[in-house]
This record gives C-alpha cells, structure tokens and sequence, in this order.
C-alpha cells in the first residue's frame, strides 16, 4: 500500500477546504506527538503554497515508519473532511436538507457571526450531532441488552487532553456564550425553557406540560411551566442540548455505563464520577402527553467519542465531565443525593427531593464573604481630606528622544477627556471594544502622591458594597507586597500573597476562580515597584501547571492574555519608566489629575476643619498665599498636605509665622524638630536607607533593616514610615514619595562615599550613557541642590550634625562649577525645566541670574508639559533675562490662568498655543474685562507656519476666523487679527480619507487670509481632494493675490480639475512662482489647458506635471508652449506614458525640460 499517497490525498482534502483551523488543529497535533520540531512547526504555519505543505505534512506522518491502527486512526480524526463537503443531498434523520448550513463553513469565531448567518442556531445542534450519528453502524451489544461499558481510563486520559488544550477550552466557551446569547432573548423565553430542563420533577410533569416542536429545525411555541418547576435563575444552570438521541449515562468509578432505558431526547447522568448529583437534559423530540414512555429499545446507534471532548460526539455538546467547569451562563439545576445513591430515573424523582442548592461551593462563598469584609472598611486618604477628582482619559506616544520608550501623551487644555461616569466609566471603557473572554487592560497613571493608590482602594471598597456587580471577586494586591529577589510564586499566590492579611484560598476556591476569569478583577498597586516589569510583553510564559513561576512569568502571562484570560487588570503606576513599554497594547489609559486651585483650598479648609482648628483657616491660607510658589505646588496632594502641616505647626508655636519660598525649606521646616528629638545618627541611617531602595526602585523596608528598636520607634511616631495596610509582616513604607527623595538627597548632601566629581551625574540635567542611577527618584536633584546651596544653619545644618553638614561646603563649589558651564541652546525643554526648578531651590542670586541670561530668544515647549510650578518658576525666569523671547506652548497641557500669566508678561512678544486653549483664554479675559491683557493676547499670538493634520485643525482654524468676522463685521483690515492676518503658510495633511471631508471648510476660509503665500496641499499626504476640491479652491484665487507656491501633488485630479484650474489661474499670474501638479490623472485634454494658460503666468518660475497620464501629444503641446514663457525656469513633465525617445528629443529642443 503507498501510504504517502493515501496520506497526501487526504491531507489535500483538509487543504481544500479552506479551513485554516483545521490545518493549525494538525500541526499542533503533530508538535504534541513530537513529530515535528517548534521550529518546523513554525515554518509549516507560514507555509503559503498549499501544495508544498500538504507534500511536507505528508511526508512528516510517513516518516513515523511502523503506521500502527491507533496512529492512523489518530491521523483520519485529524484529517477529518469537514461537513461542508458532504454531498448536496445529504440530509439528517428528518429528512431536511441540509443546504443552507454548508456555506457556513468554519464555526470558528464569535457567536455573533453565527447569529448573523442564515442558519438557525438551534439548527447548527441538531445538524451537528445527526451529522455525527450519520453513517454509523450499530453497536453489537453485549451479554446484556441494554448496556454498554467504555473504559474508564481512556475516558480520563481524554479529559486531562480536554483540560490542557486552551483552545478546546475556549471554543466550548464561546459555545456557551451563544447559548446564553440567544435563549436570553425576551422573544425566545419559552424556547429556552423548551429546551433545558431547570428541574427533574415527578412524572406527571413531563407528560402534562411537555409539547414538542414539529421539527428539529422549527422554533418550538411558548408555554408556561407549573410553579413547582420554576427555579431562582441565579441557582440554576443550563446545559447545551447533548445530541437529537440521548440515553441515560451512569458514570461509576469503574465504567461507564450506557443505559438504553430512558426515553429518546433525554439523558441523566449520575455517579461519583461526574461530579454531579443527578442532570437531566432534553433534546430532540420529546413524547407527547399521551405517549407511554419506552421502558427499553431493542438497538441504539453507536456514540462515537469527539476527538477533542470526551463522551460527547456533537462540537457543541459538552461531556458530562465537562458540566461542573462550564460558564455560569450554562449551568443546570442539582438534586440532592449521597455519593453512593444511585440515580433513579425521571419517573422516580418526586418534588419534594429537590432542594435549592447555593450557587457555590460552601467554601467559595466564605471566601468571598471573607474578601468582602477585609475591603469593607472605607480607606483612609494618606494625604488627609479626600477630595473627589475625575480621572482624564491618556494615551501613549513616542517620546520625542531617540529611545524607544513611549510616553504619556500631553494633550491641550481644553482637549481633556474627563470620565465624568467615574468609576462605572473607567471599568466600563475597555468593554466598548474588547471582544468576550479577553483580557482587559486598564491602567491608571499619575504622579507620585496624587492619590493613586488610594483611589485603588476605593475601588475594591466599592465592590464590598455591591456596587460593582459584574464582578464575583476583587483582589487588590499592593506591588511592594509581591517584590521577593529570588522567589518563586503561583497564580495563587499572586491573587493572595502571603505577606497580606491571609484568607484561605483552597484548591476548590483557586479552581472556581480559574473558571471563571471574567468574573474576576486584579488590581495591582503601585506597578512601578516592580522590578520585573521590563520586557512582559515578551517574557517567557508557559501553559498553567501546579509548578511555581518566577515573578516576571506569571506578570508575563497576565500581559500576554494567556493566564487568566478575561479577566480585568487594573493597574496603578507612576507614568515615567518601563512600565509605558508594557502599556502598549492596553486597551483605556487614565490620569490622575492635579489639583485645581479650588480644590486646592477646599482641602486646606478640610485640613483644618478635621484637626481641630478650624479658626485658624484663613491664617493658613493667608501665609499660602504670601509664597506663590509654594501655591503653585499646592495643586499636589502631598503637597498641600505637607504645607498644611508646617503652616499648623508654625500658626501653634504663636511666632511671627512665615512659609518658606523653597521646597528644600518646606521639607527642612517639617523635619527639624524631628531631627531635634532624634537619637544619634537616625536620621542620617533613614536617609541611607531611603537612597538605597530608591536606587532598587522600591519604598518599602523591613523592620529589620533598623539599627536598633530606638531607631524604628522614633521614624514611626514622628510620622516618616508607617505600617504597610492590611500587611501581616514587619513591613515599613515611607510617609510618601517625595519624604523618601528628600532624605535621599540628605544622604547624598553629606556622604563621604561618592566622589565629588561623579555628584553632578545625580542633578540628571546632561545625558550619559552609563549613570549611576535613573532618576528613579525624580526629586532629588531639586533637594540636592537647595541642601548644598541654601545656609548652612537654617537647612543641612537643622538635620545633621555640623560637622557631617561641612561636607557639603565642597559639594557646593562642585556644582556651581558644574551650572555655570551648562550650555542651555543645548537642553531640551524638560531638562531646561530641572535645570529652572534646582537654580530657584539654590536661592542663590549668582546661579539664579546666570541661567536667565543664558536663555534662549525662542524657548519651545512643544509636547512637553508645563505644570503650574513649571509656569511659575518660567515666567520668573524670563522677566530675569532682560530680553525678547517667543514661546511655543503647543501640547503642552498648561492651564488658561498659567497661559495668561505667560502671555502677560512685557519680555513676551510672540507665542503659539493651541488655537482652542487660545480662544478660550480671550473669552475669559473679554468676560473680566481685562482689555489691555486681551489687546496684548491678540496682538502676541501667532499661527504661522499652519499646518493642519486632523479634522480638529480645521475647525478649530475656522472658529479663529469666525471669531475675527464677528469681532470686526466692517472688513477693516486693520482690525484683523495679527494671527489671521499674518499667516503666510499653511499645510493642508490629512491623508486620502479624511481630506476631502475636511477641504471644503478649508476652502471655504482660505479668502480671509490674505497674506497667504505658500499653500501646501500635498504635504507628504495624499489628500485627494480631486476635481471638486480644485473647483472650491480656484474659486479663492482672486482673494489669494499674494500667493507664490500651489502644491497640488497627489490629489487625483482629472482633465475636467486641470480645466478648471487652468481657468482660474490668470487671477494668480503676478504673484504665482512655484506650480506643483506631480502625480495627478491629468491626461492629454488637460495638458492642453494648461499649455495655453502657460503664457500668461507672467511670474511662473517652476512647473511641476511629472507623473501624470498624458502622451506624447500633450508634451508637444507643453513643450510648445514653454516657448513663449522666457521666464520659466524648469518645466518636469517626465511621465511613464510618454516614449522616452520623445521626452529626449523635447529636452534637447529645450534644456528647461528636466526629466528628473
């Protein structure tokens, strides 16, 4: 016999009918039996001829030599031709064509496209499973009648396949999901009472109330069921239809037997084995009520196992083993019974025998019970009063350096998407566009103390209240809690770890979890704690066993969509470093915002409305307000804090109270009376520790990395660490991000051990390719350089012992050296920010006024943000120089106040911004009234050059020009915006789909600018405005009297668009240089048009018509027009339909013809 032949015939079968899941079904078969190498495997999946893999899948299954009857039979069930190519005639066993289903093909994919088909879906049950009875024999029965025994260890063997296969897995899932997708329809109530039994009532229930549908494919007619069959839908499950002929299955632990006796379309199934008490399902045809019920049947058709299901032959049946792990959408009601009781039929089972089950497992309801009370308690907010702030929808983008990392996105003011649903909204958002069973992805970001964590917490605080009911468990799990060197974890212990307050989670909780992944949410807290976060979306992940992972592979598997597939991670992180590498593909970015400044003083109000001394508000906000830029860094919760704090202390001692101007000062104010009551050196030993787990990212530390008992003592009662929440070990965290920075820059201001010379690489202001550390701590350069710079006495001095503060007097002349010798052109904008931020905190008159005058006369700030201080310490900055400057402060999310207090100043004499958070700033000032600040806005603002590159640019361009006409309706030029007025070039980029959308109202406005001298509508795009565009566009030229450059590249235009600008373009023939019509459909017709209006363009140095679809008779005519015009320069028209010999020969008539 050739088997390569017999082989290759059928392997070409599977080929042909064009189902890649089946060829992918085998490959994966082959890798599993070890027949193929990964790498082969992975070659065989790229394969695109059909005949070359069907050769070499052929000759892999004729390699294995001894082809033995399990193997090729193993081989037939992989190569199985698919239904679709069963003859035309074919037909089940009611004798209904089955047609209309074999276009359908694969069933794979989601439910929806099943539904949108022509089939019904009941109908895809029943033609599944009479497909898989068709062309059965009958079994030879055994020495009794009416039973049949199968192994039971092949049966087990089957299942643990079943169970390891994840696509088996899901496939059978979304089976599921169209079952409840359809029999939760309003409409087919009845059907799906019809169709899965809820209760296994006694006798009479079945003969009295049971109709049956005509026919297999008809959808059966509603009725109602007696009150003793209704059942709480939450404590019942239904199971999908088996097969159209069902017999009754008792599972003991030795075989499996199949029972004969009960009636066509039911089975029940029981014994220890399944799991299940008693389940019966009903498919098929039902007997009518008058019909007796058959006590046995002298054959049965033989029930051929799936391949991939064990005990079940239809693709759409789950075997009886399968029942306890399907969705809870499918899920079928129980009948209390001992293990060893065997199941009486349905005749037998009488009403009073069926009590309600709970929904779960007694013990997975105590562990959720058990959650549920450990997040009902309402956090308390580490930074005082709560205040409610909405999150704002991000996004990520590519950094603007040359590294690979992207960052979060700065959008304009006004282009803020707040989620005003809240919480709802932020969970809700990833479901818009996620399809079922896929992991979703929410990441919250923000900046250090701006409320993250907390607002994590509120969220598991939420679900306790059952205000969250689309999720059965929330775990919230702290990074810090997770960061182990060396340890090894499982998906359990990343859901509980050990180190938080425990709950028994057992093997049977742990695997209703698994289960159930949609059902479950994971927040993980402070992500970027986590040393492993660099490289998930690539890290290694295996399938789930019992064996523990390493950290970075069960985060690993989390990224990838591989473990816990469907459920919801939600994650908390600060939005600088690796983490914006792992976020790429997540499926909602939030932000945490900053304070406004109301929200600012309704917390220092709270503050002290909640300690006790409420009298002595408009104090505290009196001495707030005495240091502007210390308001300006109120916007931050710890911050404010921080200040409340200080201010309440200072308002206490009953002194002369002042605020200091500094953050160092702040800081130095808040921890000197601590350092006073300190034992020796404690404080110098916290800051050593504060800079060494910032090196290693981390901010929380054990007990026992004290020195002594003395030293814990103190650092907690005078409020610099506290407990961890909700931790059972000895764990420690510092009071907040930035105390840990400032003590990392007292250790850095006073320490021996680092090298004068490596102390500037800390200020993190010029790039190095190796540096000792990655700004992990991003605040203290700011600290170091006010502890080195500011009085000894009053600042290093009130914390450390003078004589480890003379170490910084060297430190001091090291790092003037170092600012003086910065070359500023040099940095870019954020770093030129630092640098702004550490000259304010040196208080030093010297540095301060070397780095003004080394500004800049045009400062961008294009996509870096600009907060508050940043806006604050900038403007300072600016007035110090003594000089002009032009700012752009496009993308940078400044606030209208800060945009105002910028645009105010008199060394200010241009600047661009977003156009809408422009128009929103000169409405603010017009409702003031502030007319000499609205002149000076006006007269500054600029938008030259323009380039428009989303349909928001060209509205928000037209509201500019819309608010000049209603400004000035007289047609005064003079009155004319100076931004409208003065704009000489504009681009028009917005691609071949939303161009032609958005050029008639370009068009429609280009009249108001009458400056315009260079008008790109080619920009790199393709915008194809095409003919109807030329047309609105000729139509300006009149108005445009200044125009020199048209780039009407890549815009399909036609003859009838060539006519029509050739038509209009006399209006353009003093000013018009540069005429771009490259890459267009202009044919010989409009090529004429052109040459005859080619005289006339008196100004027209270079024409452009390369790459069009004229011949040679247009080049002639081209070519004889340019005769005439002595003041052309250069004329392209090299173009593939013109013979090359002619475009020569024109070239050497006239050398101003470039064929280039």
């Amino acid at each position: 016999m050739n088997h390569f032949q017999a082989i290759l015939a059928q392997v070409r079968a599977l080929l042909s009918s064009q189902q890649p899941r089946q060829v992918q079904a085998l490959l994966d078969g082959l890798l599993e039996e070890e027949l193929l190498s990964r790498e082969y495997h992975c070659a065989l999946l790229r394969e695109p001829d059909g005949e070359a893999l069907a050769r070499k899948i052929s000759l892999t299954l004729l390699e294995k030599g001894d082809l033995d009857l399990p193997f090729l039979s193993w081989v037939c069930s992989r190569l199985q031709v698919p239904v679709a190519e069963k003859g035309i005639s074919y037909r089940d066993h009611g004798g209904h064509n089955l047609c209309a289903t074999m276009e359908l093909g694969s069933l794979e994919g989601s439910y929806l496209e099943l539904l949108n088909s022509d089939a019904d879906p009941l109908h895809l049950y029943h033609l599944y499973d009479q497909m898989d009875l068709a062309g059965q024999t009958e079994i030879e029965l055994s020495s009794e009648p009416d039973t049949d025994t199968i192994n039971c260890d092949q049966f087990s063997k089957l299942l643990e396949d079943m169970e390891g296969d994840e696509e088996t897995r899901e496939a059978y899932a979304n089976i599921a999901e169209l079952d409840q997708y359809v029999f939760q329809d309003t409409q087919l109530e009845g059907l799906r009472k019809d169709l899965f039994i809820e209760y296994i009532g006694a006798e009479e229930g079945f003969s009295e109330n049971t109709e049956v549908p005509v026919d297999a494919g008809q959808r059966p007619q509603k009725r109602r069921l007696p009150e003793e069959h209704a059942m709480d839908s939450k404590q019942r499950k239904l199971v999908p239809p088996s097969r159209s002929s069902l017999n009754c299955l008792d599972l003991p632990a030795g075989h499996i037997q199949i029972l004969t006796a009960v009636p066509q379309g039911l089975w029940q199934i029981s014994g220890t084995g399944t799991g299940l008490s008693s389940v019966l399902i009903y498919h098929g045809e039902m007997p009518q009520a008058n019909q007796v019920l058959p006590s046995s049947s002298p054959t049965v058709p033989s029930l051929p196992k799936s391949p991939d299901r064990p005990g079940s032959t239809s693709p759409f049946a789950p075997s009886a083993a399968d029942l306890p792990s399907m969705p809870e959408p499918a899920l079928t009601s129980r009948i209390n019974e001992t293990e060893d009781t065997i199941s009486p039929s349905p005749c037998q089972v009488s009403p009073e025998s069926s009590n309600k089950l709970p929904k779960w497992p007694e013990s997975v309801e105590q562990f959720q019970h058990s959650l549920r009370d450990k997040y009902q308690a309402l956090p308390e907010s580490p930074s005082g009063p709560l205040i409610a702030m909405e999150l704002v929808r991000a996004r990520l983008e590519r950094g603007s350096n040359k590294s690979q990392e992207r960052e979060l996105a700065t959008p304009d003011w006004t282009e803020r998407q707040l989620a005003h649903g809240g919480l709802a909204e932020v969970l809700q958002v990833v479901s818009d566009y996620r399809r079922l069973r896929e992991t979703k992805v929410v990441a919250v970001l923000g900046k250090a103390g701006q409320g993250k964590s907390h607002w994590a917490r509120t969220v598991s605080h939420a679900w306790a209240c059952d205000q969250l009911p689309q999720y059965d468990f929330v775990f919230h799990v702290p990074c810090h809690c997770l960061d182990r060197p060396g340890d090894t974890y499982q998906l359990r212990d990343l859901l509980c770890p050990p180190s938080l307050q425990p709950l028994a989670m057992d093997d049977e909780v742990f695997g209703h979890i698994v289960k159930q992944p949609d059902r479950v949410l994971l927040i993980l807290d402070a992500f970027e704690e986590l040393e492993a976060q660099e490289g998930l979306l690539h890290g290694p992940y295996g399938p789930l066993s019992p064996e523990p992972y390493s950290l970075r592979g069960l985060l690993a598997g989390l990224f990838q969509r591989k473990l816990l597939r469907g459920c919801t991670l939600l994650l908390t992180a600060r939005p600088r470093g690796r983490l914006a590498q792992s976020l790429s593909k997540a499926d909602a970015i939030f932000e945490v915002p900053s304070f406004s400044t109301k929200q600012a003083l309704t917390y220092v109000r709270q503050y002290f409305e909640n300690s006790g001394t409420a009298g002595n508000q408009d104090k505290a906000l009196g001495l707030l307000q005495g240091q502007p830029f210390l308001l300006t860094h109120s916007h931050s919760p710890v911050l404010c804090k921080a200040m409340c704090q200080l201010s309440k202390a200072l308002l206490e001692r009953g002194t002369e109270a002042k605020l200091p101007c500094t953050l160092t000062g702040l800081y130095v104010g808040l921890l000197g009376p601590a350092a006073r009551d300190s034992p020796s050196g404690a404080l110098v030993e916290l800051a050593k520790l504060a800079w060494e787990l910032g090196r290693r990212h981390q901010s929380t530390l054990q007990e026992t990395q004290f020195s002594s008992m003395e030293v814990k003592t103190w650092a907690v009662t005078q409020g610099l660490v506290q407990p961890t929440l909700g931790t059972t070990e000895a764990q420690l965290v510092f009071s907040s991000f930035l105390l840990q920075c400032f003590l990392g820059a007292v250790w850095l201001a006073q320490c021996t051990e680092i090298k004068d010379k490596e102390l500037p690489q800390y200020l993190a202001l010029t790039p190095r390719k190796k540096r000792p550390y990655d700004n992990w701590l991003e605040g203290v350069p700011r600290f170091l350089t006010g502890l080195v710079f500011q009085p000894r006495a009053h600042c290093l001095g009130a914390l450390v012992e003078p004589t480890v503060a003379a170490e910084a007097d060297r430190k001091r002349k090291v790092l003037t050296r170092y600012l003086k010798r910065l070359k500023l052109r040099t940095l870019r904008a954020g770093r030129l920010l630092e640098l702004l931020h550490c000259a304010h905190e040196t208080q030093e008159p010297g540095i301060w006024e070397h780095v003004a005058h080394q500004l800049p006369g045009h400062l961008s700030f294009l996509g870096t943000r600009l907060t508050p201080p940043d806006v604050h310490v900038l403007g300072r900055a600016l007035e110090m120089a003594s000089q002009d400057f032009s700012l752009d402060l496009r993308q940078t999310g400044i606030e209208t106040s800060g945009l105002g207090s910028l645009v105010g100043l008199s060394c200010v004499t241009g600047f661009r911004a977003s156009l809408s958070d422009t128009m929103v700033l000169w409405e603010s000032l017009r409702q003031r009234g502030e007319a000499q600040l609205l002149q000076a806005a006006e007269g500054k603002f600029t938008i030259e050059p323009f380039k428009a590159k989303s349909p928001k640019d060209v509205e928000d361009l037209d509201s500019l020009v819309q608010t000049q006409r209603l400004r000035n309706p007289s047609e005064d030029a003079a009155k004319d915006l100076p931004a409208i007025r003065d704009l000489k070039k504009l681009e028009f980029a917005l691609g071949p789909i939303l161009g032609p959308q958005a050029f008639p109202t370009l068009a429609k406005i280009l009249p108001a600018f009458s400056s315009l001298q260079h008008l790109d509508l080619d920009s790199l795009s393709e915008n194809k405005i095409g003919d109807e565009g030329v047309s609105q566009l000729s139509a300006t030229f009149p108005q445009l009297k200044v125009l020199e450059t048209l780039n009407l590249s890549q815009n399909s235009i036609t003859d009838v668009g060539a006519c029509k600008l050739a038509e209009a373009l006399p209006a353009l023939a003093k000013s018009l240089l540069r005429l771009s019509l490259y890459n267009n459909c202009i044919c010989d017709v409009g090529a004429k048009s052109l040459a005859q209006v080619l005289p006339d363009m008196v100004s027209l140095r270079v024409m452009d018509v390369q790459f069009n679809k004229f011949t040679a008779a247009g080049a002639q005519q081209l070519a004889s027009s340019l005769q005439k015009c002595p003041q052309v320069e250069t004329l392209a028209m090299w173009t593939p339909t013109i013979p090359f010999g002619v475009q020569e020969h024109l070239q050497q008539l006239d050398a101003r013809i470039s064929l280039r």
